[in-house]
């Protein structure tokens, strides 16, 4: 995970998660919506994911 998508996620989270696929930025975006920690967090959690 390098800096640039932490402060990527930190600004607006569903745009750091855009190559994770299609359904990560519909959730990482609903939740956002929610409200923007919740959206930061998940964007968070996606990216420190493993693949």
């Amino acid at each position: 995970m390098s800096i640039l998508r932490v402060i990527l996620s930190i600004i607006f989270p569903p745009l750091a998660v855009f190559d994770r696929g299609c359904g990560s930025i519909i959730i990482v975006f609903l939740l956002t919506l929610c409200g923007w920690v919740p959206g930061v967090i998940a964007a968070l959690i996606i990216l420190n994911r493993k693949e």
